[in-house]
């Protein structure tokens, strides 16, 4: 499986200054970039400078808008063209998204369409934030807060400039999406592993294996940002000590999708399963789209908790827990019945 990053972030934000500096890193030379551009003239793909074994391909119009056309197409003609070899044997994807986008889209494409799953892997959602005007983007740009939302790793740029302020934008950040790292980068320099965390031998993304410790309850932990500015975003973690059994995770989606609706924009998690312990399960959902669980070869860590997160509006941090509790216990109960039967 080829593992896929998607790299968003407002309007002059530093993504492509982040993407020249990745790229010329040896661990990066093997990257196929997709670059998308929102406008009729198309420069940014022309700013990206690219090895012998790397390139970009250009996606004209708005990603968000034709997802599910252009990218899983440029996707698929990309795979048959590496299968042919008439384009490098590139072992990652990076898609750069317009200033503008929507990356929720991009991410159902990437979960949901079957030839895409095929040979691709989601890894990730990287978004880069302007530390001199984030505060500025945050407040008058609801685009920008959900780039935020959706990301697994937040990249504060610009930090050297003498009008930046990383601290409380920091701040602003935890409130919106309290459980993502939150990085630092001058012109583009950070190392590629710590962006980009995938599993060697699974290509599953590891950012899931690395979520920090949190506080909490006897059965499971739940850790709440409680404080939502204009966004009204708030992040609820939970981890759990025991393991689920395999169909709770369908009623617990399916459950989600039903009563939080518009309201949850993100979930990701790795679950520890009764059934496989040995193998943990990787749940994806962005907006009222979930991904089918992926199964992980093995634990990418000594923690074999499973560890949820979940992004978006009037989040109720207890009734998630809840609502796992009760459902695993009535999976636990009807199979009992049937062994007695």
């Amino acid at each position: 499986m080829i593992p896929v990053n998607v790299l968003t972030g407002f309007l002059g934000s530093g993504k492509t200054t982040l993407l020249n500096a990745l790229l010329r890193h040896p661990q990066m030379r093997r990257t196929a970039v997709i670059v998308n551009e929102f406008g009729e003239i198309a420069i940014d793909h022309d700013l990206i400078e690219t090895s012998d074994e790397s390139f970009v391909q250009l996606s004209n119009g708005c990603l968000c808008c034709q997802v599910r056309s252009d990218l899983v197409l440029t996707l698929s003609e990309l795979a048959a063209a590496r299968a042919a070899g008439s384009l490098p044997a590139f072992e990652r994807v990076v898609i750069e998204t317009s200033g503008l986008a929507d990356p929720a889209p991009i991410l159902h494409a990437l979960m949901t369409d079957a030839s895409v799953r095929e040979r691709y892997v989601l890894a990730g959602v990287v978004t880069t934030v302007d530390a001199v005007v984030g505060m500025r983007s945050l407040a008058n740009y609801v685009e920008c807060a959900r780039q935020i939302a959706l990301a697994d790793r937040v990249v504060l740029t610009k930090t050297d400039v003498p009008e930046a302020c990383p601290e409380s934008l920091e701040a602003r950040l935890r409130d919106i999406h309290g459980d993502c790292p939150t990085l630092r980068a001058v012109r583009g320099q950070i190392e590629p592993d710590v962006l980009f965390p995938v599993d060697v031998e699974t290509r599953m993304p590891a950012f899931l294996a690395t979520a920090a410790p949190l506080r909490g309850l006897a059965t499971y932990r739940v850790d709440a940002a409680s404080h939502a500015h204009s966004t009204g975003m708030t992040s609820v973690s939970i981890v759990r000590d025991e393991p689920v059994h395999a169909a709770t995770l369908a009623l617990f989606v399916s459950a989600l999708a039903e009563n939080c609706g518009d309201d949850l924009v993100r979930v990701k998690g790795i679950v520890s399963v009764v059934e496989d312990p040995e193998r943990p399960a990787v749940i994806h959902g962005v907006q009222h789209v979930y991904d089918a669980a992926q199964w992980m070869a093995r634990w990418p860590s000594a923690d074999r908790r499973t560890r949820l997160v979940f992004i978006g509006r009037r989040l109720n941090a207890q009734w998630l827990g809840m609502l796992l509790d009760l459902l695993d216990e009535e999976v636990a109960d009807q199979a009992a019945k049937i062994r007695r039967a």
